[in-house]
């Protein structure tokens, strides 16, 4: 009699309670070979390919494309072909993933524990339940070839939900591997695809409906995807800044003046960015509820979290840029502030436990500096701040902006910041009180530079000034402490060069 085998949702490595199925390998009735490649799972960070803990005949799928699947649960069944190699019973080789949080919070995620796919056999924490019993039982998301076009489960999972046909896709990626990037400028210019070899559908693979919104249900019908407006690094889409940091390059001066950054920013793949109109970037209202998720849902758990557990306290000043020479970079300019308010005043650059009542303050500078894309917000951090001059700053932000846009930033990257900065001012709003993600005790945010009228000494004049909020803590840190570090940092940034 053949032996049926139940393989659960095992904890991916982010300590999270769930994960969005992007793309299922096989079909029901497939048969399939121990460690090839299931399915690809989205996390807060990823998308994480999960290979099968077995060989043989599958029976049954847990859902389909966009369905959100709670860790332990069940994620496949399977009827064991004893021809074929099998994982011996009890084997584990203590793999183990480290975590992180693409809204940022700084994760301590419980060790996974292997245990068997058998109905049953579960772990009581509920960190993993299911084969987790190889080293390469779950592997980060890998570019793996379909039908002679190559490219990573994530990219093929965009390419669905524009209704691009990957098979027509110019590749940029090494190896001809074809890229995020490659996708959305497909969609956006459909005029530069290559002509149809094989007439295949999207994906190159045959077939499919591009899916909008969280589940395409096989009742429901898919609403048309609208074409892509902008690449990953999207606005704030006219919502008020009251969330997560969001970094960006200051946008031109409208009167044309130097000393400000007025580049325009770019894309993954190198191109002018175009601008949006506020809302532009979200997926059409169906007036129905839709589940959030990967990204999105991890970042709505923790911003309830840092609502629970921090007392914040916003002050807001203006920084004098009248005093700039030359041409300079903003975002440089106040990652080097924050670096000289911290040396100044360690309390702001520091985590609070608050159930221990305690603070480390950090003798180094690691800023948390979110990028903002239209799968949710990711927080890379900008490692060794204090360390870096103008030049490294920007490389810094430069290449974690492009890890975020091809989804290939490390977990480790994603935590463990010191202190964050918010620079929304590009779109809009002077102030806010944006939100100090715990166990960091401090955020900063730059609002939009305008033209102010000062009183100087014999009359008044015309000078640039930057808007400056800074929201602490003030379980770990007082408001002498918080106006000291203000201070400070406002002093840098009037400073000529």
């Amino acid at each position: 009699m053949s032996e049926h085998k139940t393989f659960h949702l095992p904890d991916l490595g982010e300590g999270l309670p769930d994960a969005t199925i992007v793309e299922w390998f096989v079909k029901e009735g497939d048969s399939i070979r121990l460690d090839e490649p299931l399915v690809s799972m989205e996390t807060a960070k990823a998308v994480v390919e999960v290979p099968s803990p077995v060989s043989g005949k599958v029976l049954k799928l847990a859902g389909d494309a966009g369905a959100v699947i709670a860790t332990g649960a069940m994620l496949a069944q399977f009827e064991l072909d004893a021809s074929q190699p099998q994982r011996a019973e009890g084997q584990d080789t203590g793999h183990r993933h480290g975590g992180g949080h693409a809204a940022g919070a700084p994760a301590s995620a419980a060790p996974s524990a292997a245990l068997a796919a058998d109905e049953g056999e579960r772990d009581d924490a509920g960190t993993v339940v299911g084969a987790m019993q190889s080293s390469n039982a779950v592997r980060h998301e890998q570019a793996i070839s379909v039908g002679g076009v190559k490219a990573m489960p994530a990219v093929r999972a965009l390419a669905k939900k524009l209704g691009v046909d990957l098979a027509r896709v110019r590749a940029t990626g090494a190896d001809g591997t074809v890229t995020l990037a490659d996708v959305k400028q497909a969609a956006a210019s459909p005029s530069a695809l290559l002509p149809s070899p094989t007439g295949r559908g999207v994906g190159g693979e045959g077939p499919t409906e591009a899916i909008l919104g969280p589940v395409a249900s096989p009742a429901t019908t898919p609403s048309p995807q609208p074409p892509l407006r902008a690449p990953a690094l999207a606005p704030a889409r006219g919502r008020s800044v009251d969330c997560e940091p969001v970094v960006r390059e200051q946008s031109p001066s409208p009167h044309g003046e130097r000393g400000f950054d007025s580049r325009t920013p770019l894309s993954a793949a190198g191109k002018p960015m175009r601008t949006r109109p506020p809302g532009a970037g979200d997926a059409a209202a169906s007036g129905q509820p839709e589940q959030l998720k990967g990204v999105r849902r991890n970042m709505a758990r923790v911003m309830a979290d840092a609502h629970s557990k921090v007392v914040p306290t916003t002050l807001v000043d203006d920084a004098d840029l009248h005093a700039w020479i030359g041409r300079q970079d903003i975002t440089a300019r106040l990652v080097r502030a924050i670096v000289a308010a911290a040396r100044a005043v360690p309390a702001l650059n520091a985590w609070f436990d608050g159930e221990a009542l305690a603070v480390t303050r950090h003798p180094h500078v690691d800023i948390g500096i979110a990028v903002d894309t239209d799968d949710g917000l990711f927080v890379p951090a900008l490692r060794n701040a204090d360390m870096l001059d103008a030049a490294g700053i920007r490389a810094g932000i430069e290449r974690l902006r492009a890890q975020v846009a091809d989804r290939s930033i490390a977990a480790g990257e994603l935590s463990g910041y010191t202190i964050s900065l918010s620079n929304f001012g590009m779109f809009a709003g002077r102030y806010a009180t944006p939100v100090v993600v715990p166990p960091c005790v401090a955020i900063v945010g730059a609002g939009r530079l305008s033209h102010d009228v000062v009183a100087v000494m014999g009359g008044i004049e015309v000078h640039r000034r930057l808007p400056i909020s800074l929201t602490f803590d003030h379980r770990a840190a007082t408001g002498g402490e918080a106006a000291r570090f203000l201070r400070a940092l406002l002093d840098d940034l009037a400073l000529p060069h």
